[in-house]
């Protein structure tokens, strides 16, 4: 198949999957259309948002539509690297034998990935850059595609561990969850008070979501792109001459080089996505707010005049 022909088939698989999706998810367009680029892209997306907005129904739906395997790990205070990457064991002759932990999935989704200490968050780090886990020093590969999905609450203050800046840095997206309109929730309550129970078709298989993201990364970009992409970010470091007078004022650290990759890349699934051979200036903007948003820690004065990272990114544009 040439990879035209693969693009026109990406766009229609794309449609029937958000389709599949909609039979369970009411609304959430935008956050459905990010995850995705997320996993077709390769990369990682931090979901944030206060509970009952169907964070997990969500990670499972697009899961079984992808026709990978999910497992969920809800993330305590007192869990363990070895309640994530499993553990060695004797079994009855008396030999070490390795139990797998949950983390040997296709999709994991780390429930408030903030409620455990940064020990138990950094057993994520290896697999989320390698696709790979080391356990008592033997080297276990992840079977591809990877992705994880993390959830973070951003009103629980009360035993809570911020994510260090490092571990951020890997997640490709970081998406914002809104409450449903007033229409969307009374579709959310007629749905979900009823006995209808609808069933989500798998439309991919493993092997296909890897052509798709191997599809992508050969996409070509114009160099005007790429170097639009790098000045943008560029533009987010206070100590550059590019910084604009907003991130001058209230930004203390910009973005890095990991965040001109994930604009890239991501502008190229949403190109792909959209029917178009090769990203342009627009499909980088329109992903620019979700990878930059984490990336960029706002100063005090930011705080205090209540302006937001949303704001200081439409500037950058």
């Amino acid at each position: 198949m040439s990879d035209v022909t693969a693009v026109k088939t990406l766009v229609s698989k794309y449609n029937s999957l958000k389709k599949e999706v909609a039979k369970v998810i009411v609304g959430q367009d935008d956050v459905v259309n990010q995850i995705l680029i997320s996993i077709f892209s390769g990369g990682h997306a931090l979901l944030i948002g206060v509970p009952g907005l169907a964070k997990t129904l969500m990670v499972n739906t697009i899961s079984q539509a992808l026709g990978l395997d999910f497992k969920r790990i809800q993330f305590t205070p007192d869990l363990m690297p070895s309640d994530i990457l499993g553990s060695e064991i004797l079994d009855e002759n008396r030999h070490f034998k390795f139990i797998k932990g949950p983390i040997f999935s296709n999709i994991i989704l780390a429930d408030e990935i903030n409620r455990t200490p940064p020990k138990t968050q950094a057993a994520l780090l290896e697999a989320m850059q390698e696709r790979a886990v080391t356990v008592s020093g033997h080297h276990y590969k992840l079977d591809l595609p990877y992705f994880v999905l993390a959830t973070q609450n951003p009103i629980e203050q009360e035993g809570t561990y911020p994510l260090p800046e490092a571990q951020l840095d890997r997640f490709m997206f970081a998406i914002n969850l809104e409450y449903p309109t007033f229409e969307e929730e009374v579709q959310v309550v007629k749905a979900t008070t009823s006995d209808a129970k609808p069933t989500v078709n798998a439309l991919f298989t493993a092997q296909e979501i890897i052509d798709f993201q191997q599809l992508i990364r050969r996409i070509p970009v114009a160099d005007n792109v790429i170097e639009y992409a790098v000045k943008m970010v560029g533009k987010t470091r206070p100590n550059s001459e590019a910084a604009s007078d907003l991130v001058k004022q209230y930004v203390d650290w910009g973005a890095g080089p990991r965040a001109s990759q994930n604009l890239i890349l991501a502008a190229k699934t949403h190109a792909a996505i959209n029917g178009k051979f090769s990203p342009d200036i627009e499909n980088v903007q329109a992903v620019a707010t979700s990878i930059l948003r984490h990336r960029m820690i706002k100063n005090y004065k930011a705080e205090a005049e209540g302006v937001s990272i949303e704001e200081i990114i439409k500037d950058l544009f």
